[in-house]
This record gives structure tokens, sequence and C-alpha cells, in this order.
């Protein structure tokens, strides 16, 4: 089976969030409803990308900057598709595409019970910091859409 890569569009949002919540990623009802994903990539045009398979999504970066530094959020892939060298081309993609737009510096936020994707992360020379604290504040309610949540 071959898998091509494209830029992430508005019509990749059902493949792409059926994955997200498959893969168990953080979401919310506001920022990662339609029209939270439509405006993130009209802001972000040309670095979030997902990977296809026969038409269908089976791996997906949502990436973008501030101007100052680049985030990675939402990088998943299939179950059915893993260790296939999807996710390392997806963020070689978004990688890449930051550096095109002057981007010196990347983040990203993994849960720390996500030992596969800290892991994953870890192998292509992404850092743990132990010198911050990651701080979040919702400005509206948000409902979180993630069934292993805990509210701590």
């Amino acid at each position: 089976m071959q898998i091509t890569y494209r830029l992430m569009t508005i019509e990749d949002y059902e493949q792409a969030y059926e994955l997200w919540i498959k893969c168990g990623n953080g979401l919310n009802n506001k920022d990662d409803s339609r029209e939270g994903i439509e405006k993130y990539l009209k802001r972000n045009p040309s670095t979030s990308f997902v990977a296809v398979c026969e038409q269908k999504v089976v791996g997906v970066i949502l990436c973008g900057h501030d101007g100052r530094r680049g985030i990675i959020q939402h990088a998943c892939v299939s179950p059915d598709h893993r260790r296939e060298g999807i996710g390392a081309q997806l963020v070689e993609l978004a990688l890449n595409a930051l550096d095109e737009e002057g981007i010196t510096k990347v983040l990203l936020v993994a849960f720390k019970k996500n030992e596969g994707g800290n892991a994953f992360w870890e192998s292509l020379g992404f850092t743990l910091r132990e010198d911050l604290n990651y701080r979040n504040k919702a400005l509206t309610d948000l409902i979180r859409i993630d069934p292993d949540y805990v509210k701590e």
C-alpha cells in the first residue's frame, strides 16, 4: 500500500478528527471543532500535513507557529499503520515547512501517560524540559473530549 503526503485542508477534518479520537489525543469542543481547525489552518496554511493510504487519512500532524516558535499539536498515526515511518515523515514535513518560514525552534506537549508517543518524540531528538511548568487557562467553557481524562 502506497502512502502519499500532502498539506492538510479542512476537507480532511472528519477523517483527522476520527483519527485523533481513535489515538486518544486530548481534544475539546471549541478548539478542535471544524470551525476551530479551519481557523488554525487559515492562520497556518503550509505547516500541517496528512498521510493518505487508499483515500483514507492514516496520519496527521497539526503544526503552526506564532512567528517566533513552532508548535506541533495532534500528531498521530493510525494504530494499523504504525512503525511504517509515517510519523517521522509527517514530522519532517512539518519541520521543513517551519524552517522555510524562518522558525528556528519548535515545541510540543505530550501526555505523560503516552509512553509510546514520548518514546517516539525522544527518538526524533525532542528533549524533555524539566525546568518549565506548563500552564493553561481557558477563556471560555471547554468540554474535554477524552474518555481517559481525569480532572486533577
